[in-house]
């Protein structure tokens, strides 16, 4: 008789012990395929400062499939005693997204900081606040930086071809990974798709600048363009093989960046969650492919989803 009752509570422990496990084993397996799921937050401490914010955040977080958040910086969190706030609401959301293994990156902008001088001083600044930052909050720190520099969107930059901003941005990327490397933070850069048209010196500049990089590949598609969903998934994976292909081509070697793949829910409302499984369905073999990140969790907001 004691055999049985034995081996039921043998049964039992085991049972138990995988049901407690079971979210970390998911999240091992997840991790295991080095895949990136992004999200970007804009306008965090509005986003930060409703109702259970930072709980809802964590909370899309589990349900999407997030596992790295890039939460938009405002130098107030650090800049005065009167921000003493902010900084502890930021800590506190760093906490809970770290308590779900999400990674969380610090999103900076900037339109002019390819140039030297004063705009790359602010970043670099900036950069170095979010190294204070983590040093005053080390169970709560920043994983990495993650850079929204764009200086395509001034008008001598514009026009098919025209990148000569190119050696600028690289020289600002290279001088924030100067600062955030030793403080054991990553840098990513958002990029557009004008920028892997170059030579392939221009490529092998932009893409041995930084360790890795996200591609924003918007609008090739939109809701009511009459296609179906299998058609629009069929869109992403043909588009995000070919600019993967053209971003690496003649390269080679280990210092190359990897890519993520970025869409926006504008151009797929509801079955944005589609597109991005098909991303990684399509490139996961890919040495290159990085992952997806989706654009972004303020739209999310606004649909009610």
């Amino acid at each position: 008789m004691r055999i049985p009752i034995l081996r039921a509570l043998f049964v039992a422990a085991i049972c138990s012990l995988l049901l407690w496990s079971a979210p970390d084993c998911a999240f091992a397996q997840a991790g295991s395929a080095g895949l990136v799921h992004g999200l970007w937050v804009w306008k965090s401490k509005t986003v930060l400062e409703a109702p259970r914010g930072a709980e809802r955040l964590r909370d899309f977080c589990r349900v999407q499939g997030v596992n790295e958040v890039y939460v938009s910086y405002s130098t107030s969190a650090t800049s005065s005693s009167a921000s003493a706030a902010d900084g502890k609401m930021l800590a506190r959301t760093i906490g809970l997204l770290h308590g779900e293994r999400v990674r969380v990156e610090a999103l900076l902008s900037s339109t002019e900081a390819d140039e030297p001088g004063k705009h790359r001083e602010k970043l670099l600044g900036e950069v170095r606040e979010i190294v204070a930052f983590n040093q005053a909050h080390p169970g709560n720190r920043f994983d990495g930086i993650h850079l929204d520099v764009e200086p395509q969107q001034r008008p001598e930059n514009k026009g098919a071809g025209n990148l000569r901003f190119l050696p600028g941005l690289v020289d600002a990327y290279r001088a924030v990974q100067a600062v955030a490397e030793p403080a054991g933070m990553r840098v990513n850069a958002d990029i557009q798709n004008k920028l892997l048209k170059g030579d392939l010196g221009q490529r092998r500049m932009l893409l041995t600048a930084l360790p890795q990089m996200t591609l924003m590949m918007y609008e090739l598609d939109s809701p009511d363009d009459g296609k179906s969903a299998d058609q629009k998934a069929d869109d992403v994976v043909r588009n995000s093989k070919k600019f993967l292909d053209m971003a690496y081509d003649g390269l080679r070697g280990s210092n190359l960046a990897r890519m993520a793949i970025a869409l926006r829910t504008p151009d797929y409302g509801a079955l944005l969650p589609k597109m991005l499984g098909r991303l990684d369905e399509g490139n996961g073999g890919n040495p290159h492919y990085l992952g997806w990140a989706r654009h972004s969790y303020n739209d999310a907001l606004t649909a009610g989803q």
